[in-house]
Formats: structure tokens, C-alpha cells, sequence
């Protein structure tokens, strides 16, 4: 594909897609906060089968908000549905996947030193694996296991590290994350298309043949969209770590991943029970010191030079080689890749000045984290790592 038109396609696929997933998370975070914040109504309201209440002042009026315990005794003319937009996310997301890892397969998805992989086979791994993790949460939410929440959360736990391992041993670092979010995204789209608006057609249904609603399926709709909400957090990380290579370049970034997916949710929790009055700053305090505890064990060690290397001397023209003969094919103001026909992230190196402007960058993704170059597609040495380190010191 044109690397041009490539480029066209990933910036319209992913606006739809973000906009699209701030209106599902959105109405996520939403619902789940009208939920948790209504109030007993007034005896006449609960005769008429409402459950809860809620009053709220937005965009200068005032609202009233009623939830029925199942359904009331007639449907109103217009009833709004929330679908589309989870559809419409999980649709673009993966239209994304397959523009970026599948069809660039070679360039994002498949390293040669962690597998030797084709394009076919690691398309055939990574629709494998959405498949099978969609399918294993699925199992496991039909079963009683769905209401002993501890129980099915450590369950599901223990399936996404055994998963997150799994990827980053057959996949690149950016591949196997992106894999994950894939998963999980799948499993939040499922719980909508599985298991929410099935449940809300029952009761439509039943509200249509003058039945009484079955009370499982409004509890189940709501057991889903707790779990959606609950993996909110991690799959927004997910979706934004492509940007920190300090996460995903560890050794074991499996376990990185993990760490993150817990403490995300954590916070989520922090959040939900506020809604519900219960102030717990002790999870925030906890989610703090694990996110600092996590940043100090995965930090890059500081380049040990020997006896001699500390005695080396790098020039500045030297440096200037380096960077334009393994970083300026994609850091130039025209770039000669065959896939970055723009310099990624705004970064340009035309000259010593330049160099220097983005030496801290250079550091973290060169020296610190070796993400870059870009899945070390210009063979940079570590030699020329250890003088660019050099170099990079002596400026200080």
C-alpha cells in the first residue's frame, strides 16, 4: 500500500475510532454513575415500579431521572439504545489492528529476533489468541462463577498473565500489547453484544407480550457493564502505550502490562465507590506508591562505561553520521522510508543544533529503552549506542 494513502487511512480510522470510544466510555462511566447515585423515590413512584431516582442540574435545566426496578407497564414511544457505539469502536479499532500490525505485519507486529514469523502466521497467532481470550471470558461469565466476583476476577487474572506472557514471546513488544488491548477490547464489545442488549431485549419483550420481566436479565446486562467498566481504564493505557517505550522494552514487559492492568482497575474502583458515598483515599495513596514502586524497578540502568570508554572521546561530527546514517531515513524533513514518509513524531534531524535540541529524547528511546531506530530497521551497533551515550553525558 502507498505509504502516503497508508497514512491517510490510520488518521481517519483512528479519529472515528477515538471518537467513537469517548462516546462508549463516556456513556460507560455515565450510566454507571447514574446507577450508583439514585435514591429511593416517593412511595407513588415505587407503585409504580420505580426503583430509583435522580436529580441533576446540566447545561442550565434541571433533569429527573427515573429507573425502573424491570420495566414499566408500557414502552414510550421513543427508546434510545446504546450500542452503536461500542460497535462502532470495536469496528474501527480493528480495522486499525489489521492496518497497522497486519498488513504492516513485517514492520510492527513480527520480530525477527523474538520469532521468526511470516505475515500469514502471525495474522493466523493474533486472531487466535482475540478469539480464544474472547471466548474463554465468555465461558466463565456463563457459569456460577459470574456471581462470586472474587473468585472469576482472580480466574480472569490469571488468564490474561498466562495471555500477556504468551504474545510478548511470539510477538514484537508494541505487537503484544496492542494484542492485549485487542482482547480486552473484544471481551467490552461482547459484553455489549453478548450479553447487555440481549438482556434489554428480554425485557422490551416482555414489556411487548404484558409478561413480567425476568429480573436475571437486567442483572446480568448490569454484571456486564460492571466488568466493561472495570477494564475502562487499562484498555486506554493500552491504546496510549505505544508512546512509552520504558514499558514495553523491559524484559518482562509481560509482567509490566500486568502490573499497569491492576492498578488501573484499582484506581477505577477508587471511583465507583465514590459514587456510592464511600470515600477510600487509600486506594488512591496505594495506586500511587505502585505506580511509583513500578517506575523505580523497571528504570533504565545507567550505562556502566569501563576504565578506557571513560577516557573516549566522541566528536560532534562523529554524532552527525551516526544520526543521519541510522536515524534520518525516517527524522528528516524528507524521509526515505518506505514506510514513515513523514518525521515521526515531529522529529527532525537536519543539522548539529537539531541533534542537540532532542538530545534528551535520543537518550531515552536510543540509549535507555533501544526502542528506537524503529525495531532497529537501520542495524544501529551498540557501539554507536555507547557513543551516542557518551556523547550525550559529555553535554551535560
Amino acid at each position: 500500500m502507498d505509504p502516503y494513502i497508508s497514512e491517510w487511512l490510520n488518521l481517519i480510522i483512528r479519529f472515528v475510532h477515538l471518537t467513537t470510544g469517548i462516546a462508549w466510555i463516556g456513556a460507560s462511566f455515565y450510566f454507571i454513575w447514574l446507577d450508583n447515585h439514585l435514591q429511593n423515590p416517593p412511595d407513588w413512584k415505587s407503585e409504580k415500579g420505580v426503583s430509583g431516582e435522580l436529580w441533576a442540574i446540566h447545561g442550565g435545566g434541571f433533569y429527573e431521572i427515573s429507573k425502573y426496578k424491570l420495566a414499566p407497564a408500557t414502552l414510550p414511544t421513543s427508546l434510545h439504545w446504546f450500542k452503536w457505539e461500542a460497535y462502532t469502536t470495536w469496528i474501527t479499532g480493528f480495522m486499525l489492528l489489521s492496518l497497522i500490525f497486519y498488513v504492516g505485519a513485517e514492520s510492527y507486529l513480527i520480530d525477527k529476533i523474538i520469532a521468526d514469523l511470516s505475515q500469514v502466521q502471525a495474522i493466523m497467532i493474533g486472531l487466535g489468541v482475540i478469539v480464544f481470550g474472547t471466548i474463554c471470558y465468555e465461558v466463565l461469565v456463563r457459569t456460577q462463577l459470574k456471581s462470586h466476583g472474587l473468585i472469576l476476577g482472580v480466574i480472569l487474572l490469571i488468564l490474561a498473565t498466562a495471555l500477556s506472557y504468551g504474545l510478548t514471546q511470539v510477538f514484537s513488544a508494541r505487537g503484544a500489547y496492542m494484542h492485549m488491548g485487542a482482547i480486552i477490547g473484544t471481551i467490552m464489545a461482547g459484553n455489549v453484544f453478548f450479553g447487555i442488549i440481549p438482556s434489554q431485549k428480554a425485557l422490551v419483550k416482555a414489556v411487548e407480550q404484558g409478561t413480567s420481566p425476568d429480573p436475571a436479565f437486567g442483572l446480568n446486562a448490569k454484571l456486564r457493564s460492571t466488568h466493561n467498566t472495570y477494564l475502562t481504564l487499562p484498555i486506554l493505557f493500552i491504546m496510549i502505550s505505544s508512546h512509552y517505550p520504558m514499558t514495553y522494552t523491559h524484559s518482562a514487559n509481560w509482567l509490566v502490562l500486568m502490573a499497569i492492568i491492576v492498578i488501573t482497575a484499582a484506581l477505577r474502583q477508587y471511583f465507583v465507590l465514590r459514587h456510592f458515598g464511600k470515600n477510600k483515599p487509600l486506594i488512591i495513596v496505594g495506586t500511587i506508591l505502585a505506580t511509583i514502586i513500578l517506575a523505580y524497578a523497571i528504570a533504565p540502568k545507567s550505562v556502566e562505561l569501563t576504565a578506557s570508554q571513560k577516557t573516549l572521546v566522541v566528536d560532534d561530527q562523529e554524532v552527525v553520521q551516526i544520526i543521519e546514517s541510522r536515524c534520518s531515513s525516517c527524522h528528516s524533513i524528507s524521509p526515505t522510508d518506505d514506510i514513515f514518509t513523514t518525521a515521526q513524531g515531529g522529529v527532525i534531524f537536519s543539522d548539529l543544533a537539531s541533534i542537540k535540541q532532542w538530545a534528551a529524547r535520543i537518550k531515552i528511546r536510543v540509549i535507555d529503552t533501544k526502542d528506537m531506530p524503529f525495531i532497529n530497521k537501520t542495524k544501529m551497533t551498540e557501539e554507536e549506542r555507547l557513543k551516542l551515550a557518551i556523547w550525550i553525558k559529555d553535554l551535560k
